[in-house]
């Protein structure tokens, strides 16, 4: 059995950022597991555009606009001049509206979100961390301490064994992937089950173009349709090497599971050409995440009974005297201040 005094569980951006600071205070003793074979959790990008987390607000995110700072990673701000287009049907002319744009105003970093994980990765001693390392059940031991069984992503298990557990994966998806002995209390249970897991029942398509067409025409790749399959659009641009636009699905997975993802892109594609016009029909390059999909962000629950705002953040750390501070939960849902980015 392997053994060390704090064990990591997620690589996301919640994990790395609580190595990385175990890390700047000289502490060595703990390792980072991962269940799948890279890092990032609901970071994602492709040429550079992000795909899962992709605002961070200065005036609401004050401590992470500070690690962004620590770390000089260059960012620019979220375009939003121009109009924005509303879409009420599809068999209606979209209209053009003026001044419409969000109060508070939102960055994006160069390179796309992926590159905090970079940064934050290179702070971090490499045999510190192990990827295809998927926990399956937690155990307090007869000594006090907690045993985790881990399945690898090449089939076999191995134990360790460890003090405290950082719990940098979503409550929801906690508690119904992994094995507690003692079961965890029931109140405990029953409040991380219905704790919405963020970006698990959303999709976002994104198209990169040779150059933002939309800005010549006065627009700023805003858009709000009720006709689909996007629901939210926004300029997704990067500062200096690409042109693209993005949004979010609004039909919901129980009709997107059920169609192939090219038809997907395919109705896409005619939505920009309805609202932006023909320069939107051939993008250079296309993506489609569907955050539903991925076992390792959502379960079933997350589709089947999508919630559209968060809630009350669960306590992060059980209630019961054996568990209490040995498990605390790090991820973004178990934040009593703002969870979303």
């Amino acid at each position: 059995m392997l053994k060390t005094s704090i064990l990591i569980i997620g690589g996301g951006l919640s994990g790395l950022y609580a190595a990385y600071l175990l890390e700047q205070a000289g502490f060595k003793d703990y390792l980072l597991l991962e269940a799948k074979d890279h890092l990032g959790g609901r970071v994602y990008s492709k040429e550079q555009i992000d795909l899962g987390a992709t605002w961070i607000w200065p005036d609401l995110n004050p401590e992470l606009m500070k690690l962004i700072h620590q770390l000089s990673l260059p960012y620019f701000y979220q375009h939003t001049s121009g109009e924005l287009i509303f879409e009420k049907q599809r068999d209606q002319p979209a209209v053009r509206i003026s001044g419409a744009s969000w109060e508070t105003s939102s960055i994006r970093l160069e390179g796309g979100m992926q590159s905090l994980i970079l940064a934050l990765t290179k702070g971090i001693s490499v045999d510190r961390i192990l990827l295809g390392h998927q926990v399956t059940e937690i155990t307090y031991l007869e000594d006090q301490s907690l045993g985790l069984k881990i399945q690898h992503s090449h089939g076999s298990t191995t134990q360790f064994c460890c003090d405290q557990i950082l719990l940098a994966a979503p409550p929801r998806l906690s508690a119904n992937e992994f094995a507690f002995n003692p079961p965890l209390p029931a109140t405990t249970l029953t409040h991380w089950m219905n704790t919405p897991t963020w970006m698990a029942p959303h999709a976002k398509y994104v198209a990169i173009y040779p150059e933002a067409f939309w800005k010549q025409q006065g627009l700023s790749g805003q858009a709000r349709s009720y006709a689909g399959p996007l629901g939210e659009i926004h300029d997704a641009s990067t500062s200096h090497q690409h042109a693209a636009l993005f949004g979010f699905f609004s039909i919901p997975y129980t009709i997107r599971k059920e169609i192939e993802p090219t038809t997907l892109m395919a109705h896409c594609r005619a939505q920009l050409v309805r609202l932006f016009g023909s320069l939107a029909a051939i993008p250079q390059s296309e993506y489609l995440k569907d955050w539903t999909e991925d076992e390792c962000i959502a379960i079933e629950s997350d589709w089947k009974t999508p919630t559209l705002f968060h809630g009350i953040a669960p306590e992060n750390t059980p209630n019961q005297s054996i568990w209490q501070n040995r498990i605390i939960g790090i991820s973004s849902e178990w934040s009593k201040n703002i969870r979303d980015t």
